[in-house]
């Protein structure tokens, strides 16, 4: 008998969600990784393979914060770029996470940036 991980369970939905997700250029793909230290978060492109926006725990203005306000700052400043680079709306893939804590403050400070999905 084996042992599934955490991980490997985690790994598991994120495959299953991808399958499923795709960005494009006018509706890219919203990708977050949650580390144990900060959340990371960007805009693919998956089509082209590229990165539009893209925004994470050691900017300077984010690094001071700690959590869900963290979170919620590097929503708002994902926002704030992906307008810049013409992006209004985009889809969420979550990675496997549950939509709680980290994942949803960064969800809804996207949410209130102006971003939708």
């Amino acid at each position: 008998m084996t042992v599934i991980t955490k991980r490997q369970r985690r790994q598991r939905r994120r495959y299953r969600v991808r399958a499923k997700v795709s960005g494009t250029a006018q509706r890219p793909r919203l990708s977050v990784y949650r580390s144990n230290r900060g959340v990371f978060a960007q805009l693919i492109d998956d089509i082209d393979g590229k990165t539009l926006a893209a925004a994470n725990w050691t900017e300077p203005e984010l690094k001071e914060l700690r959590g869900t306000e963290q979170a919620k700052k590097a929503g708002e400043l994902l926002a704030e770029r992906a307008k810049k680079a013409g992006v209004e709306t985009c889809v969420f893939d979550r990675s496997g996470y549950r939509y709680h804590g980290r994942v949803k403050a960064l969800a809804e400070g996207a949410r209130e940036g102006g971003l939708e999905f």
